[in-house]
């Protein structure tokens, strides 16, 4: 049984972690998160420790390093995107493994900054790339990888995920703090593109603004406009009034159906990288490329072929 420290316990994502924990047969020892709001903790891990302030949390860990029964293992990162690098150094530093939601950190500069405190500690950072492990993309890489044409494949990637006003009060809603729209909903699906898909060779930003982004990839085996909304009024008319989320990536006009499974794939990546063979700072840094230009690109004008179907609503 491992020790799992997890900072960030009032996020929306923290639950996932903590059940993850539990089903891998380890435990929660110690929580933070400046918000108190954690009351999941009773029903997943009721005998942890729990900090509102990171000094009190840090000075417990060093505590618990006293005795190698209670010493921590892994810290879970499931803070605000602005914090995940001070946090995964923390952690490395406290001795321990780090497991970290996407995205791992904002730019490649700061991958590489990582990677000195990994040599430094002797310890290891995961990133949470939950969409490799999913069946549904696991067959559909296997079946490309056995194709031997040439020919790039025509794909086309849209994901809406209505949220409410809430969302722009929040951390989420400042680009400071989340990085945009493109990088806070998108990174695991530029992963997932390129997972499947292979290298980047063109990286176009068509729009963006504080609720959704579009533009134009092309990958070694793919052709990819996309499309990215917070916003509830880019829904299709197929699925507004009966669900809060759209999300569809077709290959050659044939739909992908990988809506099922998410829940589960953060048990499932925890397993893995507790088996030695999780995704850490090199496989994260496509993605995490891919982000940092579309955040640091103007917006151009589509090529024909290039637009995504929806982007005739904003243009």
């Amino acid at each position: 049984m491992k020790n799992f420290a997890l900072i960030g316990a009032a996020g929306y994502i923290a639950p996932r972690h903590m059940k993850a924990i539990n089903e891998t047969g380890n435990r929660l020892s110690v929580a933070y998160d400046i918000n108190d709001s954690v009351g999941i903790i009773d029903s997943l891990s009721p005998g942890s420790e729990f900090f509102t302030e990171f000094e009190r949390f840090q000075e417990h860990a060093w505590q618990l390093k006293r005795n190698p029964e209670t010493a921590l293992d892994y810290v879970a990162i499931c803070s605000p995107n602005y914090l995940h690098h001070p946090h995964i150094a923390a952690g490395l530093r406290l001795g321990c493994d780090v497991i970290c939601e996407k995205p791992l950190v904002p730019t490649p500069e700061l991958l590489d900054e990582l990677a000195k405190v990994e040599a430094e500690t002797g310890k290891r950072v995961y990133n949470i790339l939950q969409l490799r492990h999913h069946q549904a993309i696991l067959d559909l890489k296997q079946k490309v990888d056995a194709q031997t044409t040439t020919e790039k494949h025509e794909v086309e990637l849209t994901y809406i995920t209505s949220r409410g006003k809430w969302y722009m009060e929040s951390w989420k809603g400042d680009p400071r703090k989340s990085f945009g729209v493109a990088t806070n909903i998108g990174v695991h699906f530029f992963d997932m593109l390129h997972f499947i898909f292979g290298k980047l060779e063109k990286n176009v930003l068509h729009y963006a603004d504080n609720y959704k982004a579009a533009g134009y990839m092309e990958y070694e085996k793919a052709r990819v406009p996309w499309f990215l909304s917070i916003d509830a009024n880019d829904l299709p008319e197929s699925v507004k009034g009966k669900q809060p989320t759209y999300r569809s990536i077709t290959i050659d006009g044939d739909e992908i159906e990988f809506s099922s499974g998410f829940t589960a794939l953060h048990t499932v990546s925890y397993e893995e990288i507790l088996k030695g063979q999780g995704y850490g700072i090199e496989s994260a840094r496509h993605c995490i490329e891919t982000v940092n230009t579309i955040r640091s690109s103007s917006i151009a004008s589509a090529s024909e072929g290039e637009a995504h179907p929806f982007c005739s609503r904003l243009l």
